[in-house]
């Protein structure tokens, strides 16, 4: 970071900004199991943080770091509502034991606060007893899944090369079948992203109600460059590429527009698809509730499995690292300079493009991962998204506004429907 921008920072910190970092709320994504998985994705980001702790064979959360974690963030928030979320690598490899002290811990320290529960999985280790234990503990179960099987299939693959959608649609029966409550999460890369139709109907017919479409973005270090991992932060200042699998700009912006199409003249309020939620959010000017497309960011950080706190699941990188829980409690590293400093960048970073576009407020730049287009400005780049944004956001300026004033007449934004059907004829 230059030390103009350092002073930015700070100027700015103690009036608007740091209000949002002085309350005792924030998010924090578990990695219990670290970066340990049993399928080898293609473009998985994840798997090669494990060189970031090359001594380490034993990837398991401790009883002391778990039990530390569950204490300090229930009682570091005055929000009435805390929700953990457990992710990986594959969180299911600790087996349900580890959950059932999980559960046990919260109860203990939960005081008068209401516990949530998310699990992000691959879904390949759901059976019976997962699925019931997941619903009877009211775990909201995100299921990763790319489409129907040729689509899934060209990258989520098992170590030996097998694809992993029939396990993962075994799963997804299970968990209808105990009546456990989960969303889809699809990753739009260089293939799925061609057949927008067939994995939003595919999601409809597994009766998938919450859906996620995260664009996947991640850039090489050049072969000459000295790195820890091979996929690098956006911060990197090497020589770099975009991987092949990465999903092309502007197909990301006609597959989400050819989605809405069909979601918004049949679908509103029947399923729902998380972008077009924030999307509409920003538009009346209410909390996006997605930190992608909020002004900062900064207040969802990610734990790993021996306590180390990072500022954000996309930047678990040796420069990201906030201290380790053990060590220092969390609600001081959490509200840290550094980490204020992480987040307010995602404003103060925006390129000149970002600042004069009309989509502003909805877009607030994309995520700061995404940012690695070059402006000439090496701490301004454009986020590589951005093309497809402009496209899609274009595309559904008349039905947001029209969503926006129902809602600001106390209307059903699902009214919507009705009336696109009739704007799309002409």
């Amino acid at each position: 970071m230059n030390k103009t921008f350092e002073l930015t920072i700070m100027d700015i910190s103690f009036k608007d900004a740091h209000r949002k970092y002085s309350t005792t709320a924030f998010n924090v994504m578990v990695k219990p199991i670290g970066p340990i998985c049993n399928l080898n994705c293609t473009y998985c980001y994840y798997l090669e943080k494990k060189n970031l702790y090359e001594s380490v064979r034993n990837f398991k959360m401790s009883d002391e770091v778990l039990e530390s974690f569950i204490k300090q963030y229930i009682q570091g928030q005055k929000a009435p509502v805390i929700n953990f979320v457990w992710q990986g690598g594959e969180p299911t490899l600790l087996g349900i034991n580890f959950y059932k002290k999980v559960v046990e811990l919260q109860k203990k320290y939960k005081g008068n606060k209401t516990i949530e529960n998310s699990f992000q999985t691959n879904g390949t280790k759901i059976d019976d007893e997962w699925a019931r234990f997941l619903a009877d503990n009211e775990f909201l179960v995100g299921v990763s899944v790319d489409g129907p099987r040729w689509l899934h299939d060209k990258y989520r693959r098992y170590k030996n090369g097998d694809g992993s959608f029939n396990d993962v649609m075994k799963a997804i029966e299970l968990l209808k079948k105990h009546r456990a409550e989960f969303n889809t999460l699809t990753v739009v890369n260089d293939h799925n992203s061609y057949y927008p139709r067939d994995v939003y109907r595919f999601l409809k017919n597994i009766e998938s109600k919450f859906m996620q479409f995260i664009p996947i973005v991640e850039q090489y270090a050049a072969p000459e460059e000295e790195t820890p991992v091979e996929l690098i932060s956006p911060d990197f200042q090497g020589k770099s590429e975009v991987t092949e699998w990465s999903v092309d700009p502007r197909q990301y912006g006609k597959f989400l527009t050819t989605i809405f199409d069909e979601w918004v003249t049949r679908d509103v309020g029947k399923y729902f698809v998380q972008i077009f939620d924030t999307t509409l959010a920003n538009w009346v000017n209410q909390n996006p509730g997605l930190c992608v497309f909020d002004r900062t960011c900064g207040e969802a950080a990610v734990l790993e499995f021996n306590g180390d706190l990072y500022s954000c699941d996309h930047f678990v990188y040796h420069e990201n690292y906030l201290g380790n829980i053990i060590e220092t409690p969390m609600v001081k590293l959490m509200k840290s300079e550094k980490q204020m400093n992480f987040g307010l960048r995602k404003e103060y970073n925006l390129p000149d493009k970002c600042n004069k576009c009309k989509f502003k407020k909805v877009c607030r730049g994309g995520c700061p991962k995404n940012r690695v287009t070059e402006t000439g400005v090496p701490e301004k780049r454009l986020n590589y998204l951005c093309e497809g944004y402009q496209h899609f956001f274009s595309h559904v300026e008349p039905y947001m506004n029209y969503m926006g004033n129902e809602l600001r007449n106390k209307r059903p934004p699902a009214n919507v429907m009705r009336w696109a059907k009739k704007y799309q004829v002409h």
